[in-house]
């Protein structure tokens, strides 16, 4: 088996975009990659696991939330190299959106907090560039299904 540090081939990581209203949850980062940031609830794919299946089940462990229907939100690549240049972490997150219908943020599983963010406040939390492209696309996405 692979380990997630310094793999033999990339991992499937799924994360959930949710809102509620305009709001947006997000998740610190309790474990490496990306220890003490912020950013999208999600985590590594299971065997025989569906795609949807893993983020509702991530967002679950991780915000003690619940969401509606789900849209493609985006796919990004996650890369670090050490000071070597040595590939130490490859994900390949595919990110999902939803509308929140339960349940209140409480940190679980791998992240030390979880909370909503207003638009207004995200610049200020220093996320990861693709981060922010995948809320932006999540939100605009579950615009147009609401339109229909």
């Amino acid at each position: 088996m692979s380990s997630r540090e310094y793999p033999d081939r990339p991992w499937i990581g799924i994360g959930l975009v949710a809102f509620r209203g305009e709001d947006v949850l997000l998740v610190r980062r309790g474990k490496p990659p990306r220890m003490g940031e912020w950013s999208v609830p999600g985590g590594a794919q299971a065997l025989g696991e569906p795609a949807e299946d893993t983020a509702r089940r991530e967002l679950r462990e991780e915000a003690g939330i619940e969401v509606g229907p789900l849209v493609l939100a985006g796919v990004v690549d996650a890369l670090d190299s050490d000071a070597a240049g040595r590939t130490r972490f490859h994900y390949t997150i595919i990110d999902f959106a939803g509308e929140w219908i339960s349940g209140e943020p409480v940190a679980g599983d791998d992240v030390t907090e979880a909370r909503w963010f207003s638009p207004a406040e995200l610049p200020g939390l220093g996320l990861w560039s693709e981060a922010l492209r995948v809320i932006a696309e999540g939100r605009r996405r579950l615009d147009e299904q609401r339109r229909g």
